[in-house]
């Protein structure tokens, strides 16, 4: 299994066991007495959301990633053809101006 493979099962597995662990919170409030229930309740919806929140801002964050990346890949090669480009006409002037 290749490190991806291997980092993006386990992302998924800690995943399942957020989800999980959040599930058998709101299961284990929901058997506490109203008054402290409703308190509780809004926690952990207020937790589910903000860690729905964090999992869409980590993936633009890497979708950004993945697009500045792109990007250098295009400026080096870019450069390097300028460089290439730059040779062949240094080395023209030097052919039709021989000192």
């Amino acid at each position: 299994m290749s490190g991806d493979a291997q980092e993006e099962e386990g992302k998924q597995m800690n995943e399942e066991t957020f989800q999980r662990k959040l599930s058998e919170l709101i299961a284990e409030i929901a058997t506490l007495p109203e008054g402290e229930r409703d308190r509780l309740e809004l926690l952990a919806e207020q937790t589910r959301e903000r860690h729905r929140q964090l999992k869409e801002t980590v993936t633009s964050l890497q979708e950004s990633i993945d697009f500045v990346r792109l990007s250098i890949k295009y400026m080096l090669f870019d450069l390097e053809a300028t460089r290439r480009e730059n040779q062949q006409l240094r080395k023209l002037l030097e052919d039709n101006n021989p000192q």
